[in-house]
Order: C-alpha cells, then sequence, then structure tokens
C-alpha cells in the first residue's frame, strides 16, 4: 500500500491556445518537479496510468445533452464552451480520462490497493455543473468521484473540501440538496466569479447545513486562511465523520498566482494537506484523495505539487519561498467574515 499519483501524458493533448492560463504547461510543470524531487525514486510512491470513465459513470452526474454537446464541439475540430472555456479535437476524450482518473483514484483507496492518491489530471472539473461547463472545466471530476463513491460504494457520507481560490460552484450545484456529500469551500470574494458561494448559501431540503461557504476578501493571507480551517472547517468534519475525504486541489491562492488574490504562500498548502491527512486517519481510515482543480503559477506548482503529495506519503520534503506581505486590512476583514460564518453555521453544527 502507498501512494499513488494518478498521471497521463494524454492530459496534455487538450489544447487551449496560446496565452491561456489552463495550459499543458501546468502538468508538464509538476511532473518535473515531482521527477527533481525524487518521490518516485522511493518504494511509498508510484506513477498510476488512468483509465476513461465509462459513459454510465459520467451520467451519474452529466446530462446526456451536455455530454453529447461536447463531443460534437470537439468532433468538429474543437471551439469555445463558454467565454473562457476553449476545446481542441482531443479535449472530448481527455476530459473523459480526465473524470477516469478521479474514478480510478478512489476505486484505488476503497480497495486498499493505495494509502491515498493524488490524481493530476486536466481538465479540471469543479465549475462544471450537471448540463453546464464553465472556468476551464469541462466535466466534474471530483463530483464525479463523489457520486461513485456514494451510488457504486454505498458510502453515506463523504466529504469535499474545495482549496481552490474560486468557489466550485458546479460541485455546490450538484449535491445541495443531499446530505451525502458534504462540501466545504474556502474562497476569494465570488462577487466577480462565479457569482456563486457566499455565506448564505447553505443547502436545502435534505442538503440544509450540508454546504458550508467561506468566501474571504482579496489579500486575506495565511493566518486568516488558517484560522478559518481551525475554527469552522475542522470541527464540522470531524462531526460530520465522513467516510472518505476528497479534496479539491485548486493552488491558485498563491500570492503570485496570475488568476486570483488569496495572497497565501507556499506553506499553507503542504499545511492543509497534514491537517487533513491527519483527521483522515483519525476519523476514516485514511481514506483521502486530492484532485488537481487550479493554480496557473508554473514555477510554484513544481514547488508545491511534490510537497504535497510527500505529506501523503510521509517523507520529508522543504519548501523554500518568500513569504507575501500582510494585508492587516483584508485579514480583519477575513476574521470578521470567518466570525459570521460561525453564527451562520452554528445552525447546524456545533461551533
Amino acid at each position: 500500500m502507498r501512494t499513488a499519483i494518478i498521471y497521463s501524458n494524454k492530459y496534455l493533448e487538450h489544447k487551449t491556445g496560446n496565452g491561456h492560463p489552463e495550459s499543458p504547461q501546468r502538468l508538464i510543470a509538476i511532473m518535473r518537479g515531482i521527477e527533481r524531487s525524487g518521490l518516485l525514486k522511493d518504494k511509498e510512491c508510484m506513477l498510476v496510468e488512468p483509465r476513461s470513465i465509462s459513459l454510465e459513470d459520467l451520467l451519474m452526474i452529466h446530462i446526456p445533452e451536455h455530454v453529447e454537446r461536447i463531443r460534437s464541439i470537439c468532433n468538429s475540430g474543437g471551439g469555445l464552451i463558454d467565454d473562457e472555456t476553449p476545446v481542441s479535437k482531443e479535449s472530448f476524450n481527455v476530459a473523459m480520462l480526465a473524470a477516469g482518473g478521479a474514478i480510478r483514484a478512489v476505486q484505488g483507496v476503497m480497495d486498499k490497493e493505495f494509502n491515498n492518491v493524488f490524481a493530476i489530471v486536466r481538465p479540471p472539473g469543479h465549475h462544471a455543473g450537471e448540463n453546464f461547463s464553465l472556468g476551464f472545466c469541462i466535466f466534474n471530476n471530483v463530483a464525479l468521484a463523489a457520486k461513485y463513491l456514494n451510488e457504486k460504494m454505498g458510502l453515506r457520507r463523504v466529504l469535499i473540501f474545495d482549496i481552490d481560490a474560486h468557489h466550485g460552484n458546479g460541485t455546490q450545484e450538484i449535491f445541495y440538496d443531499t446530505n451525502n456529500v458534504l462540501f466545504i469551500s474556502i474562497h476569494e470574494d465570488p462577487t466577480e466569479f462565479p457569482r456563486t458561494g457566499f455565506i448564505g448559501e447553505v443547502g436545502v431540503d435534505e442538503g440544509l447545513g450540508y454546504t458550508v461557504n467561506i468566501p474571504l476578501p482579496y489579500g486575506t493571507g495565511d493566518a486568516a486562511y488558517l484560522m478559518a480551517l481551525k475554527t469552522i472547517v475542522l470541527p464540522i468534519i470531524s462531526q460530520y465523520k465522513p467516510q472518505f475525504i476528497l479534496i479539491s486541489a485548486g493552488f491558485d491562492g498563491y500570492y503570485r498566482d496570475p488568476v486570483a488574490d488569496l495572497s497565501l504562500s507556499a506553506y499553507i498548502f503542504p499545511k492543509i494537506f497534514h491537517i487533513l491527512l491527519d483527521l483522515a486517519h483519525k476519523i476514516c481510515d485514511g481514506r483521502l484523495v486530492a484532485i488537481l482543480e487550479g493554480g496557473y503559477n508554473l514555477s510554484f506548482l513544481k514547488k508545491v505539487a511534490p510537497a504535497c503529495i510527500a505529506k501523503m506519503t510521509g517523507i520529508y520534503f522543504k519548501v523554500k519561498d518568500h513569504r507575501p506581505p500582510i494585508n492587516l486590512k483584508s485579514q480583519k476583514e477575513a476574521e470578521k467574515v470567518v466570525e459570521i460564518v460561525k453564527r451562520v453555521q452554528s445552525r447546524y453544527w456545533s461551533l
């Protein structure tokens, strides 16, 4: 039993055009960082090839019309799905392989083939809903993994913790009315994009209280982020007692990322993984899978992915980076947001 890294060179065949932030270079940078780290030389870490998701499994989340629309656009040579999401001829097959990578990851952990898994896949998924693609995302990889655990593995309590700098609107929509999946997201102010993820969005019907949104102001920084993690996220997870933990692992909260502005340092991401891994061992027999979402600073991705995977394997790995300047005004605003979220979520959880 080891840590698996799900990856395929076929993920590079999804072409988004010159200058697009969600480019094949993201995964090239990550894999170079992993190779240079020496992690793959350790017997505790291994590369695993994904398989494409079956149409039956894809339809657990996405409606047939959405799937056929994507297939048709790609078969005709590609184009724009929305203003920000271009696809090429191979993108449909690559998106099927990305979703399949997420399914392969949770299968491997459930079958005790691996302790835990990091799925380095693209295109990302958390902005995709059952009938739409958005924000570089085509199919919702993490939602498909959670639904697979619900429907095919019989798990009734699955956690999705989204650490991407942008709210996972697609994931929230898919699980908004169920308590079989607890969706928690810490993200930057979503007023401009994706216009969901506000504090009052807490779920409906059986899902009431099982959506937790913590929208932080731009420039928040490490201290307030960790405050939110320790005073809201961890207590709720401990009370929910998930049978499986999924991380929507976006790294665009980094202070030098070109598309987000949470002003987080490089040091916080391995710390998040360390905390969640510890919690997984206490609550759900260590069952944890991380699935790549955003993150567009290539030099940072080279460092952060190996650092987080090292936490999963238990191998020592040191990250070196400059810390961003502290924005005291943003930090105080973020602390106020945390207190408001605590009051709202205290209707459903003991905080």
